[in-house]
């Protein structure tokens, strides 16, 4: 479906356009007219398939009808909270990018930087309010904040917001906004207690699940890498010098990992940039920056300091380390697989991980492809019956020479 087909406002559409995109994801296609109705939506899609769209787009054009015929518009009308400052930035260009021929006003709000600046933007008036849980309510308690306007509550990437433990700051939130509202969350998965939140929370929702494997891991090239633990740093640097070109993002599973990787590519000669949670804000928007404007090549971060990000034009990711969440590893990939398009994934199993994977391929449902052809390669373990604890003797009472042979590890 072309976004030309979607009942949206002609100067949103002149943005889209500009932005070059004339396709809508499967999600847009699925979530937009429901939010154009009114409806309470439930929407669960994995990274990289559009959501930010999905209802920054339907909340423009309902903003827009609203504000051409009411010359208020300087009261909180849309409040989307985010778990992350990164993702609180990545929604608000988004707001901005299309709706930039309305007259809508929108800011974000987060930690980590001075409240005075967030204050001031406030005082002038809002149309939509980006925010992060802890400062949304700190400027809240101030006075600077006023949510009995509110027409539309977004919940944006429930799942993450439930692991950084949001989820009681988030009810606190709910009940300072008025009770008639439109309700919208959005998140890759649906665990049971973001179920209970919604049911706690929205009124007959109508619920979008879009699987991974109609979206994200269908687009990517996934090859896996069999090797001790020891040897990743190296093969890492060797496939980066014969494989592997343009824009990388390495995940970790630790910040100690994060920073030990770095300085071993560094050492290398590498144009590196990294994030995690342990990095200023600002430090963390340089190296963002520096990746996206190609100052640095490669950008070595944490799940949580990347979830959101939206870098375009992605040519590979390396798990260098397997996530134990399966759906982790489908919001990585997804980094090079922005929005339909192909990337590639390199992943690198050491025998401890290998349970991640089953869990992984049996989600995507399909297996991954093993690379047998790398200096540090170590077989796939085989999965065998188990045999009966007997031993075969010969006829001088020895054990026979089957039975002395040990069994091979395959790390």
């Amino acid at each position: 479906m072309q976004f030309s087909e979607l009942p949206l406002h002609a100067s949103l559409l002149k943005a889209i356009s500009e932005e070059r995109f004339h396709t809508a994801t499967l999600v847009q296609q699925k979530a937009i007219p429901l939010i154009l109705a009114k409806k309470n939506v439930i929407v669960s899609a994995q990274t990289g398939t559009g959501k930010t769209a999905a209802f920054a787009l339907p909340i423009l054009h309902l903003l827009h009808e609203k504000t051409t015929a009411s010359n208020d518009v300087k009261k909180i009308k849309a409040l989307i909270v985010t778990p992350t400052r990164e993702l609180a930035i990545q929604i608000l260009e988004n707001f901005k990018s299309y709706g930039k021929y309305t007259d809508i006003s929108a800011t974000a709000i987060f930690g980590g930087v001075s409240l005075e600046p967030q204050k001031e933007i406030l005082a002038n008036g809002v149309d939509v309010l980006i925010a992060t849980p802890g400062r949304l309510i700190d400027l809240q308690l101030q006075g600077n904040v006023d949510l009995s306007t509110i027409d539309f509550f977004v919940l944006d990437e429930a799942d993450l917001m439930l692991d950084m433990g949001f989820i009681t700051d988030v009810k606190k939130i709910e009940k300072l906004c008025p009770k008639k509202k439109q309700t919208l969350l959005f998140s890759a998965t649906i665990p049971e207690k973001i179920d209970e939140l919604a049911k706690t929370t929205f009124k007959n929702p109508i619920k979008v699940e879009i699987n991974p494997d109609e979206t994200t891991a269908k687009n990517i090239g996934q090859l896996l890498y069999y090797l001790p633990k020891k040897n990743k740093t190296d093969l890492c640097l060797h496939l980066l010098r014969n494989t592997i070109n343009g824009k990388i993002i390495i995940f970790r599973r630790t910040k100690f990992g994060v920073d030990k990787l770095e300085e071993s590519l560094i050492k290398n000669g590498y144009k590196v940039a990294s994030i995690h949670g342990d990095k200023t804000q600002v430090i963390r928007n340089k190296a963002i920056e520096d990746f996206k404007n190609k100052k640095a090549n490669i950008l070595i971060a944490t799940d949580v300091a990347a979830r959101g990000i939206d870098i375009v034009n992605v040519d590979a990711i390396i798990n260098f380390d397997i996530p134990n969440i399966p759906e982790t590893y489908v919001h990585r990939i997804g980094r090079s697989g922005r929005a339909g398009k192909s990337g590639i994934a390199f992943s690198f199993c050491s025998p401890d991980e290998n349970s991640y994977i089953k869990s992984i391929e049996a989600l995507i449902e399909k297996k991954i492809k093993i690379i047998d052809d790398h200096p540090y390669l170590i077989s796939k373990p085989k999965h065998t019956k188990k045999q009966p604890n007997t031993i075969s003797k010969n006829k001088k009472g020895r054990k026979s020479e089957a039975s002395k042979k040990k069994k091979k590890r395959w790390y």
